[in-house]
């Protein structure tokens, strides 16, 4: 899968919409709806995201709900296996699950299969907190892979995820 192109990745990144006050007021929210919605720009990210870590991985695991569609789109182009990492309640007989804090309170996230012997490429759409992304590598990790990289569309800087996951490779930073 060949790297985009600097003006390939501006466009794509022109794609982001930016909604203020949503969900609540004082947040400036940012979706990459329009960047799936435009098979250019899904095409350059999804190249993008798989760029640093070409030939580490055997396999990508998608976190719900948006690393779903960027893991699939990139676990295609790159004739890999899939594994969704799902909420609680959602994974029929998961195989592991690892909690982790939220702002107020605790969330779960679980999967189903054996990943030992596979290299694993972690997939999301936004690296906020870092929370997640950081249980989906711990995740992985009791399922038997070994994690090859996190990589993600849009890093939110100020929320200070990176602290969390410092191997994560974000295509764009706001």
């Amino acid at each position: 899968m060949p790297s985009p192109s600097p003006d390939d990745l501006a466009r794509a990144e022109s794609r982001i919409a930016v909604t203020p006050d949503f969900p609540t007021p004082g947040v400036l929210f940012r979706d990459i709806g329009p960047v799936l919605a435009d098979a250019g720009s899904l095409a350059t990210v999804t190249a993008a995201l798989a760029a640093p870590f070409e030939g580490r991985y055997d396999f990508v695991a998608g976190v719900e709900a948006r690393g779903f569609l960027l893991a699939g789109a990139l676990a295609a182009a790159t004739s890999t296996g899939l594994l969704p990492i799902r909420k609680a309640g959602k994974t029929p007989n998961p195989t592991a699950s690892v909690d982790y804090a939220l702002e107020y309170g605790v969330a779960t996230i679980e999967a189903a299969g054996d990943l030992t012997g596979r290299r694993v490429l972690v997939v999301d759409d936004v690296l906020a907190t870092g929370g997640t992304l950081a249980a989906a590598v711990s995740l992985v990790e009791q399922l038997g892979g070994e994690v090859a990289g996190v990589a993600v569309v849009l890093e939110l800087t100020e929320l200070g995820g990176r602290e969390r996951v410092p191997e994560a490779h974000a295509v764009f930073t706001a």
